[in-house]
């Protein structure tokens, strides 16, 4: 029968494997997996009049038309004397790390590599895994074959990034922030080994090598962020924030959003990225359609409650801190503004987590369980329900209420 995504869908499960070949265009069909997984494949004879079978793809990555389409080019390319499969096999030997670092990143930006729960990879992923290739990954293993990559080039691989071989005082970004830092250490070699690990598992499902060089080799470990802001450190940001609200010349859209981020416990990103469509005011939630860890819907407490309140929106923009020349797009300042407020407030070792990290912290102080404050911070398996009339939302909304107004008045402390 001719092969359509129907028939695919009902394609009954065996013991064994088995194929089902299309009555339509001879030599494309299907193999049929006991697991459910389903591949294309087409089947020609080259000039030797030796019969080859190849694989095209799976059932899900590709789709009926797609992989039949492939199938004609190919057997197209048999009947003129070519042998595909030979083609890919000495194309995949030849492929370098730069261009399997390309066929990844493009194969992701079309929905083809899958992240957390199956879903394809986010854009912040992909960009994270395009800048570390681009900083570290292409830089010192660019021109090496695939196949030739051995564990031992990961190990060297790893202590060239921690030795800081690849660190540059600005790179291209690849989005709209342009240039970006690159700095070698423990951390970077770490999370660039992660990403090269998942474009090498990739190079594995394409059948370009059998094994990722990556497993088992040991990473430095990162170590445990856990600063946090005391008391004063508290009231030191809350008079740089005064400080800077007081310059007309300076962007509200930076001292809002590390308010923000102050009194919720947010991610920077999930700040910089926050549209009024996911601001519940009436319910005290905000309801974040895309997070690290997929939708989540976070406590509002009355001081972040407040402040949202009090910020303008703009009709033509649907972000709460929109960019001031750019219409429908974020404010893309915040990294430059919050380097410079810290600097300001006397800090030379604090980020953004730092503020998440303190809001959990103060949360504990107070007296609130672990997993209270996780479900405030969004952390996996500690999401809260988006039924909003829930008993367990109007409990955090209240434990936000403390945290924020604990971390609101040790702000405000040296402002009266």
């Amino acid at each position: 029968m001719k092969l359509n995504k129907t028939v695919l869908d009902a394609a009954e499960l065996r013991d064994k494997a088995y194929f089902m070949w299309c009555s339509d265009l001879a030599g494309f069909g299907a193999r049929v997996f006991p697991t459910g997984k389903k591949t294309f494949y087409v089947d020609y004879y080259n000039q030797a009049g030796q019969r080859k079978r190849m694989s095209l793809g799976g059932f899900g990555k590709l789709t009926v038309e797609e992989a039949r389409k492939m199938a004609r080019i190919h057997l197209g390319d048999a009947l003129k004397g070519e042998d595909p499969a030979l083609e890919r096999k000495t194309r995949r030997a030849s492929l370098t790390i730069s261009e399997l670092c390309d066929q990844y990143l493009e194969a992701a930006g079309k929905g083809l590599i899958l992240g957390r729960g199956g879903k394809p990879k986010k854009k912040a992923s992909i960009d994270t895994d395009r800048s570390m290739t681009n900083a570290h990954v292409k830089p010192l293993l660019g021109n090496k074959l695939v196949i030739d990559l051995k564990r031992a080039d990961i190990v060297k691989f790893i202590r060239d990034v921690t030795a800081g071989k690849t660190a540059k005082a600005k790179t291209p970004s690849g989005n709209l922030r342009g240039m970006v830092r690159v700095s070698g250490g423990a951390g970077s070699a770490t999370r660039t080994v992660a990403s090269l690990g998942a474009i090498l598992t990739y190079a594995v499902s394409e059948g370009i090598i059998d094994v990722n060089p990556t497993f088992g080799v040991k990473k430095p470990a990162i170590g445990k962020r856990d600063r946090r802001l005391s008391p004063d450190e508290y009231a030191a940001f809350g008079r740089a924030l005064h400080e800077f609200d007081q310059d007309e010349a300076k962007a509200w859209q930076g001292a809002a959003a590390l308010r923000l981020a102050a009194l919720t416990g947010c991610r920077i990103g999930e700040i910089e990225n926050l549209k009024w469509s996911e601001v519940d005011l009436e319910n005290s939630l905000l309801v974040l359609d895309d997070t690290k860890t997929g939708k989540s819907i976070r406590p509002l407490g009355n001081p972040a409650r407040v402040l949202l309140e009090g910020l303008s929106r703009d009709p033509l923009n649907p972000y709460v801190l929109p960019a001031p020349t750019l219409e429908g797009r974020p404010f893309a300042g915040i990294k430059r503004f919050y380097r410079g407020l810290f600097a300001s407030a006397g800090f030379d070792d604090v980020t953004p987590h730092v503020l998440r990290h303190s809001f959990a912290s103060v949360g504990a102080d107070i007296g609130f369980s672990d997993s209270t404050i996780g479900a405030m911070l969004g952390h996996t398996g500690s999401g809260i329900t988006s039924r909003y009339t829930h008993r367990l939302d109007s409990v955090l909304i209240a434990a936000a209420d403390k945290i924020g107004e604990e971390i609101d008045r040790q702000m405000l402390s040296n402002l009266s």
